[in-house]
């Protein structure tokens, strides 16, 4: 008697599968309608086209609410003290930009040696490596010699243009300081108006409280389930920024003091300036840590005359950088924020292709609001799986 007839049926037939052949595994594939596909992307690209051209607005106010998450507790742990909120929300701000004024304006003349240093050594190190290539030809100098020849064959074949031909000259536009003054003092004053506009939004949010949030609570349905919804978003939102924010602050804490410490053991000038600048440049994702280390290295040259030193400070600036920026913040910002880091990557860029630097700092707070909004619509609750861990 065959031993396999006593086996169950689903046994039998996995053990009579030839391992060599795959299984025939048929996938229903849900029918997709080419409509809703074509107008999804035209409202992804009309969101996109809105929040590009209308930069000037979005970017303040995302500024404005970034800064009320990061303010409000205080403001409110003073109304619990039976402080009124907007004296409090006022004091508060004036203490922040009292002492970012204060700071800037203690370190205002070495950061001004600095930032004057930097086309000198700029020069200088150019200079160096031109020397350090005497004798030796780089393939660069090869195509550059190559051109040069090539133009002068060009230049001893040329016929002589014949008689009665007009000769057309081009001449290069005068330098006018007036204009450059101009669009420099339109910059400053449109830079002083935003930095103005954000002051007041925030103010306004703060002695807000929770008004807004019981508006939005209220518009999110009829349904209690609606509203219990909405109640949840906003607490994830508020609790994660807030968590990124105090992940970010004590990264960029950790990061000035250990650059100010390093490069003054190694001797380098101005080190707090350094310091403070690595620590504000540090907010800026990808981009702050690489002109901090270049700018260290080039003062480095100006300072000490050679090579090596400079590549010793750069190769602490990036130390320090990849310890911070590629263990300790990814590791606490994925514990604050549960978001994986390479949506986390692709969505920043995305967002500082669409306001620069601005889009840097911001990309990951409005990532994190995206995020607990499309885990609890069921349209888009793809979108929260692929933004999640």
């Amino acid at each position: 008697m065959d031993p396999t007839l006593e086996e169950p049926p689903e046994v039998v037939a996995r053990t009579r599968v030839d391992p060599r052949t795959p299984p025939q595994v048929l996938l229903h594939l849900p029918v997709v309608d080419v409509r809703s596909v074509a107008l999804g992307l035209l409202t992804v690209i009309a969101v996109l086209a809105v929040l590009k051209l209308a930069s000037g607005f979005f970017i303040p106010l995302m500024l404005g609410l970034v800064f009320t998450y990061a303010l409000a507790p205080v403001v409110d742990w003073t109304e619990r003290v039976r402080v009124p909120r907007a004296l409090s929300a006022a004091v508060l701000i004036v203490a922040v930009l009292g002492g970012t004024g204060g700071v800037v304006y203690s370190m205002a003349d070495d950061a001004n040696q600095l930032i004057s240093s930097l086309p000198e050594a700029a020069t200088k190190l150019r200079d160096a490596l031109r020397k350090r290539s005497v004798g030796s030809r780089t393939p660069v100098e090869s195509v550059q010699k190559a051109a040069t020849e090539l133009q002068k064959a060009a230049e001893d074949a040329t016929v002589a243009a014949p008689r009665g031909a007009q000769r057309i000259v081009v001449e290069q536009s005068r330098f006018d300081i007036r204009e450059h003054l101009w669009s420099g003092t339109l910059g400053l004053a449109s830079m002083i108006g935003q930095a103005v506009l954000v002051t007041f939004l925030t103010y306004f949010l703060l002695i807000s409280g929770d008004t807004f949030r019981r508006k939005l609570v209220k518009i999110a349905g009829p349904g209690l389930a609606q509203k219990k919804v909405a109640v949840q978003a906003l607490d994830e939102i508020n609790a994660q920024v807030q968590r990124y924010l105090l992940v970010q602050l004590a990264a960029s804490v950790g990061v000035g003091l250990a650059t100010g410490i390093a490069f003054a053991f190694i001797g380098l000038n101005h080190a707090a300036v350094w310091g403070v600048a690595a620590g504000v440049l540090n907010l800026v994702p990808y981009v702050g840590s690489i002109l901090v280390t270049i700018a260290a290295m080039l003062v480095a040259f100006l300072q000490f005359g050679e090579i090596n030193p400079a590549l010793v400070v750069g190769a602490v600036s990036l130390v320090i950088n990849t310890i911070e920026g590629y263990l300790l913040v990814p590791w606490a910002t994925s514990k604050a924020s549960r978001m994986n880091p390479v949506a986390v990557f692709i969505g920043v860029l995305a967002w500082g292709w669409l306001w620069g630097v601005w889009g840097l700092l911001l990309g990951i707070p409005i990532l994190m609001a995206v995020k607990a909004i499309c885990d609890r619509v069921d349209h888009l609750k793809p979108i929260g799986e692929l933004l999640g861990t």
